[in-house]
């Protein structure tokens, strides 16, 4: 097929983002778009994707987005041969855990995370031996082997609804030192905490808040959890990805900054072109790492499949579902 038919093909979905992608970058990405559908039908596979994904992945080959509770809990019930994770390692790992059966790829094997690399389950073993009392608590930012030794997974959306669920008086939370020191400040719960950081988040720093509201008067500030806690008391609502999406829809502000991975922006201004979003752009190199044509090449290839120990899926599933029971 032509460039000009597979551009006449794909234009109804650059109409979705328009406002996001310039016409020349879409003549660069709709080649890899017509043949990433084509696949799709072909291998029967879906791909998730995250909200941190840039929009040409994120509206236009998506079959399900959002954050990284609403990849778990939808990743149960996809009716495909194969999922393409969109995102980064820990995430395929939680597909793979949900879907045993099912092939689940990853288009790039160094999509990882700062925050998964930051513990091990050594380290877990020894927070259990030195606090025996504290069931642990594992961020789903973790590799599976360390959810296999943790008693219930967590994400930023669900963190406080599961340490609460716990009723007990000391939980040892990983591997995020400020998602859990801003659960601890709004619970009474004593919050044991692993000092591990998102190289994203970590980055931001109150005075900058403040400098973004000096410069844009009015703007509405939403701060991601992972980010430190002065970055938090300075935002006007902290939570997940997908409670910042739906603190937009709710109140629909004029103008919003979204503290976290600036793709984040971008994917909810598609869906909001009228707001105008401030834009402090911290990229996640891992997530950068996942592209067209690289989940072209995932599908036409069907690599790189996910695979999980026996031994560690088990456990490590049941911390999730444990989560995932949690209303």
């Amino acid at each position: 097929m032509s460039h000009a038919a597979t551009i006449a093909r794909t234009a109804a979905l650059y109409e979705r983002v328009r406002p996001v992608i310039p016409p020349m970058e879409w003549g660069a990405f709709a080649g890899d778009i017509e043949a990433i559908l084509d696949l799709k039908a072909e291998r029967n596979a879906v791909i998730l994707a995250h909200n941190y994904q840039t929009p040409e992945i994120f509206h236009c080959i998506a079959d399900i987005t959002g954050d990284s509770l609403a990849l778990a809990r939808r990743a149960m019930e996809v009716d495909a041969d194969v999922i393409v994770l969109a995102g980064v390692q820990f995430m395929a790992e939680t597909a793979k855990l949900m879907n045993p059966e099912k092939t689940v790829l990853i288009p790039d094997l160094r999509a990882g995370c700062s925050l998964a690399a930051s513990i091990t389950p050594e380290d877990v073993r020894l927070m259990r031996a030195r606090y025996p009392d504290a069931p642990v608590v594992a961020y789903v930012n973790t590799s599976a082997a360390v959810k296999a030794e943790s008693d219930i997974c967590c994400t930023s959306g669900n963190a406080r609804k599961i340490v609460e669920s716990l009723g007990a008086r000391r939980v040892i939370m990983l591997p995020d030192e400020y998602l859990a020191k801003n659960v601890a400040a709004e619970t009474g719960v004593e919050i044991i905490a692993w000092a591990g950081h998102c190289e994203v988040h970590e980055r931001f720093t109150a005075a900058e808040i403040r400098a973004l509201r000096a410069a844009h008067p009015g703007v509405v500030v939403l701060a991601h959890p992972e980010c430190p806690p002065e970055v938090v008391a300075e935002a006007d609502y902290a939570g997940s990805t997908a409670g910042m999406a739906s603190y937009v829809e709710r109140n629909r502000p004029a103008r919003v900054v979204l503290i976290t991975e600036c793709s984040m922006s971008d994917n909810v201004a598609v869906q909001y072109p009228g707001l105008d979003f401030i834009r402090p752009c911290n990229l996640c190199p891992h997530m950068k790492r996942i592209t067209l044509k690289k989940i072209r090449g995932a599908l036409e290839t069907m690599t790189h499949e996910v695979t999980i120990d026996p031994a560690i899926a088990a456990p490590a599933r049941r911390a999730v579902e444990r989560m995932l029971a949690v209303k």
